[in-house]
């Protein structure tokens, strides 16, 4: 059965609007079973950098520990920011040596603090899921590079380009055909995936509840069906939904559908 954690993290996030994360993924854990869904009671406060040069250190680190008490498997994590997901996989059931991750995200996500702008974790994350970044937040080990794949990429800065070395990377117009992302995954020969989705992988004109929206993305229904086709052919160890940040209950409830068709196709 399926298991939802609800993560309300708005520490990772760089935007102006970060708390806005959290009435987002309230907004989505509203549409979801009451029995099968849990949400983290993550802390409120910034948090300090305690000597790294990742902001809001020590809020991170608790809701870590959060998420790592109460992950199971089958579990669909609703952010908050992207960087949950370094967390859920950390905690992961079976460890991750047989995984392969599909990052779905209009953005690179692959800053270490030393090249980073804003020291938001959530512009490392992707980096930390390949065990590079700052000790207390990277996965050890990290995935392998052949065993990742990018989804939608379409808005990085100068450092992150060569950091993608060895990655995946589908574009927006390969998932025209809905079976590049699984016919991508097989060829990791991983036994297991997570799905990683940033919503603002989806086109501006799909969703506006985002903070940094990219033109040219994804439709909710090309993603919902490569999902669903992956689905089919490699058993999906979890997945990430994040990222949703609404600047009023009204445009939450306009973007919910969008949403919803995501988390239809990885539950």
């Amino acid at each position: 059965m399926v298991r939802f954690l609800v993560v309300p993290q708005w520490q990772g996030s760089p935007a102006a609007r970060a708390m806005l994360l959290v009435d987002g993924a309230s907004a989505i854990a509203g549409d979801l079973p009451r029995s099968a869904t849990t949400v983290l009671d993550v802390p409120v406060e910034a948090g300090e950098s305690l000597g790294t040069g990742v902001r809001r250190l020590s809020a991170l680190l608790r809701t870590r520990e959060l998420v790592e008490a109460s992950m199971t498997a089958d579990t669909v994590v609703v952010g908050g920011d992207c960087s949950v997901t370094v967390a859920a996989l950390a905690a992961l059931p079976g460890g991750t040596d047989d995984l392969a991750v599909v990052w779905c995200d209009a953005h690179g996500d692959m800053h270490v603090p030393d090249t980073s702008p804003s020291g938001a974790f959530s512009g490392m994350a992707l980096r930390a899921v390949l065990g590079d970044g700052e000790p207390q937040l990277a996965l050890a080990p990290g995935i392998a590079r052949d065993r990742v794949v990018t989804v939608g990429m379409r808005t990085l800065e100068d450092e992150e380009i060569s950091a993608l070395d060895g990655l995946t990377a589908l574009s927006v117009a390969d998932l025209d055909d809905a079976d590049a992302l699984a016919d991508a995954v097989e060829r990791t020969g991983a036994s297991r995936v997570w799905v990683h989705v940033d919503v603002d992988v989806l086109d501006p004109a799909e969703i506006t509840g985002v903070s940094s929206p990219s033109p040219f993305g994804l439709s909710p229904a090309t993603l919902s069906a490569a999902l669903r086709a992956l689905r089919t052919r490699v058993p999906l160890a979890g997945a990430t939904i994040a990222g949703f940040a609404p600047r009023s209950p009204a445009d939450a409830v306009d973007d919910l559908g969008a949403l919803l068709r995501l988390v239809g196709a990885v539950a």
